[in-house]
C-alpha cells in the first residue's frame, strides 16, 4: 500500500547537510527540507520528500551547509548606516554618542530612516541574519518597519522612549508610554516585523517609565529592551540615584523577567548576575561594540558565566559606528575569543556560542517556538551556505567551523518565512545597487544638515595628481 501524496510544497531544499539545532544537535547529511506555507513541512531524504511533495520546486543544496537563520538581537538601523565607519575611533563612547549621533539622530528624516533599515537588513540577510531586533528608532518607527519589511528580514521594532528632564527630547511618562502603545499596535503580531517596547534605558528612564514599560509589554503581550551598562557609567548614576546597582534597582521595581532583554549587562556585580539568572531576565551581548568603543569587557563582562549558570543570552550587533557590521558570525567568534582568552573553566565551547547565534538567542528574544532551529512546524527561515568555498577546505567539526571560521561570506541562499530573500549570493527583494547610490546622496546630505565633517586619516589626491607629482 502507497501512502498518498500531499500538494506539492513551496520548495524543496535538497541534498544539504543540515544543522538542526534542534534538542539532539543533530546534522543531518545529504537531507531535503521541504517548505510550505512559510513552515518547515517535513525534513528527509530527497527521494522521500519528492515523493511526498511531487512536482514541487527545487533549490539544489548538494556540497552545502544548511542552518538555522540568524538571530541578531540587538542592531540599530538608524542614522549609523549612512556613516558608517565616519566617527573616529579614537574618541570615547560618550564623545559618539553626544558629538555625532546626537546631532544626526537630530537631522535624519523618515527617507533617511527607511533607507538605513533596509541597508542594514539587505547587508544583514547576506551575512545570514534572518531575524533582526531592533532596539529603539527616535522618530520614525513605522519608516524603519517600512524598510526592514522591503528587505524581507524578520524583526522587532519600537519606538525610543526617555523621559528625565533636561534630556534632549524628553517626553512625560504617560507620553512616552502612549507613543510606545501606538508603534506596537501599528505593527500588530502575525507579520514578519513586528512591534515591542523600547526605551533607551541608562538613567534616562524614570521609575514610572520603567514600570509603566513593563507593565504596557504584558499587556500588549509583546517583548521589551533597554540599554544598561555597557560601561561603568550607570553603575556610577544608579549609585547616586538609587543607592544601589542598576540591576538591583529593577529588581526593586519589579520590572525583571523573562520578557525583558537587556541590552549589554556588562558591568554587573555579584548580586546584579544573580538577579538576572533568577529572575529569567535575558541579556543581549555585543562583542564587537565594548571592543570597538573600548567599553572593559576584557575586565568586566560575565557573559559567558550568564551561560554556564542557565542563564538567557543572545548575540548581537549594536550599531554601525560601534559593532561596525550586521554580522552575527563575527560576533559569535568575537564572544568566544574573549571568553577563551579568560582561561577559564569550563570554556565556552564553539557549539555553546553558535547556540546563542541561533537557537538560545531566539529562545532569549522570546522567538524559541518561532525561529533558531530548523525542526518541522517552525518558521522556514534557513541559510545554504556553500561548501566549495576553501575556507571550508578541508572542513572540521561544524560548530568549530561556524564560530571559528566565521565563514559569512559563504552564504549562498537565505530564506525568511519560506521565501528566497538572497539566492546566489544576491538579493531577490532590493536592488543593491540603487540601494549604493541613494545612500551615498543621502549620507552626504546628512553629514552636511548636521554640520559633521569626516576626519580622513589619509590624504585622498586624485590620480592625474599624484602621477605628476616628483619621485
Amino acid at each position: 500500500m502507497t501512502t498518498p501524496a500531499d500538494a506539492p510544497a513551496d520548495l524543496l531544499v535538497v541534498g544539504g547537510d543540515v544543522v538542526t539545532m534542534a534538542p539532539g544537535r543533530e546534522v543531518v547529511t545529504g537531507a531535503a527540507i521541504a517548505v510550505a506555507d512559510g513552515r518547515i513541512a517535513a525534513i528527509g531524504t530527497p527521494g522521500e520528500l519528492r515523493a511526498r511533495f511531487p512536482a514541487s520546486p527545487e533549490l539544489d543544496a548538494r556540497e552545502c551547509v544548511v542552518i538555522p537563520g540568524l538571530v541578531n538581537a540587538h542592531q540599530h538601523t538608524t542614522a549609523d548606516p549612512l556613516v558608517r565607519s565616519m566617527i573616529p575611533d579614537d574618541i570615547s563612547s560618550q564623545e559618539a554618542i553626544f558629538d555625532w549621533i546626537v546631532p544626526l539622530h537630530d537631522q535624519v528624516t523618515g527617507d533617511d530612516d527607511e533607507l538605513s533599515a533596509a541597508l542594514t537588513a539587505a547587508e544583514s540577510l547576506l551575512r545570514g541574519v534572518t531575524t533582526l531586533l531592533e532596539p529603539g528608532t527616535v522618530a520614525h518607527p513605522l519608516r524603519v518597519a517600512a524598510g526592514l519589511a522591503s528587505a524581507g528580514i524578520r524583526a522587532r521594532v519600537g519606538r525610543w522612549g526617555w523621559d528625565v528632564p533636561g534630556a534632549a527630547h524628553a517626553l512625560p511618562a504617560a507620553e512616552t508610554l502612549a507613543l510606545q502603545e501606538e508603534t506596537v499596535r501599528a505593527l500588530p503580531p502575525g507579520g514578519t516585523v513586528t512591534g515591542w517596547v523600547t526605551l533607551v534605558g541608562h538613567d534616562l528612564a524614570s521609575d514610572e517609565l520603567f514600570t509603566g514599560a513593563a507593565e504596557l509589554a504584558e499587556r500588549l503581550d509583546v517583548g521589551l529592551t533597554w540599554h544598561v551598562s555597557p560601561s561603568a557609567a550607570d553603575t556610577r548614576a544608579y549609585a547616586e540615584r538609587a543607592g544601589t546597582a542598576p540591576v538591583l534597582h529593577f529588581r526593586r521595581l519589579g520590572v525583571l523577567g523573562p520578557r525583558l532583554l537587556l541590552a549589554h549587562a556588562v558591568w554587573l556585580d555579584d548580586a546584579e548576575v544573580d538577579a538576572v539568572i533568577e529572575s529569567g531576565t535575558a541579556v543581549a551581548s555585543c562583542p564587537g561594540a565594548y571592543l570597538r568603543l573600548g567599553q572593559g569587557y576584557g575586565r568586566a563582562g560575565r557573559h559567558a558565566e550568564l551561560v554556564r549558570r542557565g542563564g538567557r543570552l543572545a548575540l548581537g550587533c549594536d550599531s554601525h559606528n560601534a559593532g561596525d557590521a550586521p554580522d552575527v558570525l563575527g560576533a559569535a567568534r568575537l564572544l568566544a575569543a574573549l571568553e577563551r582568552d579568560r582561561d577559564e573553566t569550563p570554556v565556552l565551547r564553539a557549539d555553546q556560542v553558535f547556540a546563542l547565534a541561533t537557537i538560545d538567542g531566539a529562545r532569549a528574544a522570546g522567538l524559541g517556538e518561532l525561529v533558531g532551529s530548523v525542526e518541522v512546524g517552525k518558521a522556514a527561515d534557513l541559510v545554504v551556505m556553500d561548501t566549495r568555498d576553501l575556507s571550508w577546505t578541508p572542513r572540521g567539526d561544524l560548530a568549530t567551523h561556524l564560530v571559528w571560521g566565521a565563514p559569512a561570506h559563504t552564504v549562498r541562499d537565505v530564506l525568511v518565512d519560506g521565501k528566497v530573500v538572497v539566492r546566489d549570493r544576491r538579493l531577490t527583494t532590493l536592488d543593491a545597487d540603487a540601494l549604493r547610490r541613494e545612500a551615498a546622496e543621502r549620507s552626504a546630505g546628512l553629514l552636511r544638515r548636521a554640520g559633521l565633517d569626516v576626519p580622513h586619516r589619509w590624504p585622498v589626491v586624485p590620480a592625474g595628481s599624484y602621477a605628476r607629482r616628483p619621485s
